[in-house]
């Protein structure tokens, strides 16, 4: 049964039929039904926002544990920061104290972290973004400052090496065994102005000389390259020269006999010949030079092994006196 409504009018004083046309009862249904919807969408925000589902609450719960997990995680890449600060600090002092150069620049350290906020893309999560942010950020700089420490590390390990190596290869013993000397080594015939025992004028004497009977070994005194094997009337006579690299040479004269070639490689220690007196020589000997960048220097300071530092001190002192050589 269909329904007529009426309105009071004033005027007349008497009720009126109302007359709703299609387009009214339309416009009236969907304002009806919106109501209804936005009511329906508030009640369930509301309902979900108070009064999470199970599911929900099982999220909810899980986002907590992870950004306590976050936050664990956080404060763990600050502790491996610090440790990893302090293998920086240290590597810098082995890099001064050991091996006399430059520790890793801080420039080059920091990597120019900082200045500007890193991966935005996170800030959108308004609970955990600054957090997440954060995290990244440290794990970045983590990243970038293990590249950069292992490098260095590789830097010291191949500094390290060479360092053996160059400590095999300077001279730095003697190239006669000092129980085989005839005299002391702290009497021998010095570098410096000495006098000519052929020529009988002093002139300059640019090695040591050993005195030692015909015969006796004669040793590298590092490892090296054979550069020069000579055997000559006059002179060094019958001489070797070893290049053991680093701007290093040695050279040893008079010899009786050769037992390298030119090329051989030679090891500290290894025996390269025999004592004698060949070329311009009074007596059995070896004449031994240091040679460094091209200059000829003090041997001297070359034959370091077995000796204290008082020891050492008082053979620098006396091997400087001037006395005649035996070349």
């Amino acid at each position: 049964m269909r329904k007529d409504f009426y309105i009071y009018n004033k005027s007349t004083l008497n009720y009126e039929k109302v007359n709703t046309t299609w387009k009214d009862k339309l416009i009236s249904a969907i304002t009806f039904f919106s109501a209804v919807a936005f009511a329906a969408i508030g009640l369930v925000f509301l309902t979900h926002q108070f009064f999470p589902s199970p599911q929900e609450q099982v999220l909810l719960r899980e986002n907590e544990q992870l950004q306590l997990k976050l936050s664990a995680f956080s404060k763990d890449f600050d502790l491996m920061s610090k440790v990893l600060t302090n293998i920086h600090e240290r590597d810098g002092a082995a890099h001064r104290m050991i091996f006399g150069m430059d520790p890793v620049n801080e420039d080059v350290w920091q990597g120019g972290i900082g200045g500007h906020t890193p991966n935005l893309d996170l800030a959108t999560y308004s609970k955990s973004g600054y957090l997440l942010s954060e995290t990244q950020r440290k794990i970045d700089r983590l990243k970038h400052q293990l590249a950069v420490q292992s490098k260095s590390l590789d830097t010291i390990a191949n500094l390290a090496k060479n360092r053996d190596i160059m400590n095999a290869s300077v001279p730095s013993i003697k190239p006669i065994r000092e129980d085989k000397l005839k005299r002391k080594i702290r009497h021998l015939s010095g570098y410096g102005m000495r006098v000519h025992p052929v020529h009988k004028v002093r002139k300059m004497h640019w090695g040591l000389d050993f005195t030692t009977p015909k015969g006796t070994p004669i040793y590298s005194t590092g490892d090296g390259k054979v550069e020069r094997v000579e055997n000559k009337k006059t002179g060094y006579g019958k001489n070797v020269i070893i290049d053991h690299g680093f701007g290093y040479k040695t050279l040893y004269a008079h010899m009786s006999k050769i037992d390298v070639k030119r090329g051989d490689k030679i090891t500290k220690g290894q025996i390269i010949g025999k004592v004698g007196s060949t070329g311009t020589s009074t007596a059995p000997h070896l004449h031994y030079e240091v040679i460094y960048k091209g200059k000829k220097v003090n041997p001297i300071h070359y034959c370091m092994d077995g000796l204290s530092p008082k020891e050492y001190k008082e053979l620098v002192e006396t091997a400087a006196q001037p006395n005649q050589s035996f070349d």
